[in-house]
């Protein structure tokens, strides 16, 4: 069959589509899928240009959405037919995160072998039920950006209808957390270095917006947009870069998600500034399996769709990367079979 993998030491150069054994029939717990879909995303592109290393004839792809071709013995939870998404942790089934998942050892695209391949067999917690009539690219786009969008506002955030929610650029998240905030009935704060964009987020019912690149001390902006009180939530994709700021746009007792690492892994950061503001500074990494399924029953509930930006051909996974890393993409970029 065929999969894309990663020549090392890694680059966009190294991606290449090859001849893999086909994974055969699943054994007991096991369900056997045809991917369809994968979507692109940050962690991905680490791999693939060789920043985050991994092992030799690695397949890439931590999402991946399809169809069940085949179960093993004992699994009661899918039947063929079944449309699927794949976990970002199979080892994290419920509750709160724990050591198994402080890194990527179980993660598909990088401590084990990806989606970016035409069949997979994994055990069933690998997968959970896709959102009734949503496309496989659609379905996609759940897996690691939407369900830590989820998991940022929602779980651990505890959002509330009126709350106010900063984000952070027109990413995968970021365009997910918006739809989730406006959902529940809270206020959104939306910044992009592009007016384009923002009058993109504001039709997706952003209701204030911010040029950071026009208004680089956009804190300020923030708190004059909420009467000096700054906001409930920042989804902060940023990193250091930008985390600064996002402290400084909090109200007292408001809540930061620390998300991404787009401007480097390290910084200075006011503490004592988080300390006056008793600001909660959470990090994390995606979610449960668990915590998919209730995201996914939510999805059904509220009719939001994802935004894709542009689909690519899974042989073009390397033409994918390089237009996700050009920063032209609004919401997200998928690849199909």
């Amino acid at each position: 069959m065929k999969a894309l993998t990663l020549t090392q030491p890694g680059g966009l150069e190294q991606i290449v589509v090859s001849e893999v054994a086909d994974p055969g029939q699943p054994g007991p717990g096991e369900i056997r899928v045809a991917i369809k879909a994968s979507s692109l995303n940050f962690h991905d592109l680490l791999v693939a240009n060789g920043t985050v290393p991994t092992e030799a004839d690695r397949i890439l792809m931590s999402d991946g959405a399809g169809i069940v071709e085949a179960i093993g013995d004992g699994v009661m939870e899918f039947a063929v037919g079944d449309s699927v998404v794949s976990t970002f942790f199979p080892n994290w089934v419920a509750g709160k995160a724990f050591a198994g998942v402080g890194h990527f050892g179980h993660t598909p695209g990088d401590g084990v072998q990806g989606m970016a391949a035409e069949f997979v067999v994994r055990p069933v917690n690998a997968f959970t039920k896709a959102p009734q009539g949503w496309s496989h690219a659609e379905s996609a786009t759940i897996t690691t950006a939407a369900l830590t969008a989820w998991r940022a506002l929602v779980v651990d955030g505890q959002l509330k209808a009126g709350a106010t929610v900063l984000t952070l650029g027109t990413g995968g998240v970021s365009i997910a957390a918006i739809q989730i905030a406006k959902a529940m009935g809270a206020r959104v704060i939306a910044t992009s270095s592009s007016d384009e964009k923002l009058a993109k987020v504001k039709a997706l019912g952003a209701d204030d917006v911010i040029n950071y690149r026009t208004q680089p001390e956009w804190a300020q902006e923030v708190l004059r947009m909420t009467d000096g009180l700054g906001v409930d939530h920042v989804v902060e994709v940023g990193g250091p870069g930008t985390l600064a700021q996002s402290i400084n746009a909090i109200r007292v007792g408001g809540h930061i998600a620390l998300i991404g690492v787009l401007t480097g892994v390290q910084g200075d950061l006011p503490t004592a500034t988080l300390m006056a503001k008793q600001g909660r500074l959470q990090g994390l990494i995606v979610a449960s399996r668990q915590d998919q399924q209730e995201f996914i029953t939510a999805l059904e509930q509220n009719g939001l769709r994802p935004v894709i930006d542009k689909t690519f051909r899974f042989e073009q996974l390397a033409e994918a990367f390089a237009y996700q890393a050009s920063g032209q993409h609004f919401g997200k970029v998928c690849v199909e079979w």
